[in-house]
């Protein structure tokens, strides 16, 4: 099939070198690049699994009851809400 592209100038320049390298025709190392190209996008990332290592954050102050640490957590961000909106007067 016969198409007309537009190259970065760039890869231009770097398929005509491969071409010129391998004594080929700037088509046949078009071809093949773009072959090559597609292959790789088809394949799915090799990407390796997100891992967090678990850290020691130390031992609770005393008072602070961990059972009801969702509690405390939203009491925190009232405060904090609270903090703000009486910044804003």
């Amino acid at each position: 099939m016969r198409t007309t592209l537009t190259l970065n100038d760039q890869i231009a320049k770097s398929l005509q070198e491969k071409a010129h390298q391998t004594r080929q025709s700037f088509k046949d190392v078009v071809n093949q690049a773009l072959s090559l190209g597609l292959g790789l996008m088809e394949q799915p990332s090799q990407a390796r699994p997100y891992r967090l290592s678990a850290a020691s954050m130390g031992k609770p102050r005393a008072g602070i009851n961990l059972d009801k640490v969702l509690d405390l957590a939203g009491e925190l961000e009232d405060e904090a809400i609270v903090h703000k909106l009486e910044a804003r007067k």
